[in-house]
């Protein structure tokens, strides 16, 4: 699962893997962790980290002040990447491909890590070669290396570009992509329904049960008393 280390800067981290060493000295068996790591803002910056310790907590949080300070930013397109990309480092080999909006990540473990730190919602990606993570991921990172905008495509040969395969595909993506919903409206409170109901907070909109009186409305019984008097003279 993510973490989150920094709120101001919005950065996540995710921990790939956790690897054990040993080394035999005289006195037994010495075990160190390391931990791989990769940190992002999933806003178009994303960097990796691989530090070691004698525990795993020491060894992923060093990991992660490693991948803040390596933070690389790489063009975007939306939220896919602009052109296919080929990375490459030692025998692994990945291939990345835009993607229409609603297709989601397709790519394993390692790759995943790297791309949705980066900010991608929408790719697909193919790898070949040896599985090993620490080298699958300098490869992506390899791979986005190579990305390129469209306006400074234009700059380099200095010519004007129509839209792009990928962002006629984004377009039409688009129509079909559900609208957001509308937020529910909120409830009044129940001290704001009881005082519509009755004007006031109380029942009955009055001071009490049985009026301005007392219970029962005992205040009542002297009038007839006086009332009975009255009468007899």
């Amino acid at each position: 699962m993510p973490e989150m280390l920094d709120d101001v800067q919005s950065l996540e981290s995710i921990t790939v893997g956790i690897y054990r060493t040993s080394a035999t000295v005289k006195g037994g068996r010495r075990f160190s962790f390391g931990a791989l790591v990769v940190v992002g803002d999933r806003n178009g910056r994303v960097g990796m980290g691989y530090a070691k310790a004698n525990q795993v907590p020491q060894a992923i949080e060093k990991a992660q002040k490693e991948a803040k300070r390596k933070l690389i930013s790489f063009p975007m397109e939306g939220r896919t990447i602009p052109h296919v990309v080929e990375g490459k480092f030692g025998a692994c080999s990945v291939r990345l491909v835009p993607a229409s909006p609603g297709t989601g990540v397709i790519a394993g473990a390692a790759v995943r890590a790297v791309l949705e730190m980066f900010g991608l919602q929408d790719c697909l990606t193919k790898s070949f070669g040896s599985t090993n993570p620490k080298n699958l991921i300098k490869a992506v990172f390899n791979g986005l290396s190579h990305l390129r905008t469209k306006d400074e495509i234009e700059s380099l040969r200095e010519v004007a570009i129509d839209k792009t395969t990928v962002q006629e595909a984004i377009e039409r993506g688009r129509a079909f992509m559900p609208e957001p919903k509308a937020k529910p409206k909120r409830e009044p409170a129940k001290s704001e329904q009881g005082d519509k109901r009755g004007g006031r907070g109380k029942r009955g909109g009055g001071p009490g049960r049985g009026g301005p009186g007392k219970r029962g409305g005992q205040q009542d019984a002297p009038q007839s008393e006086e009332s009975d008097s009255s009468s007899e003279s």
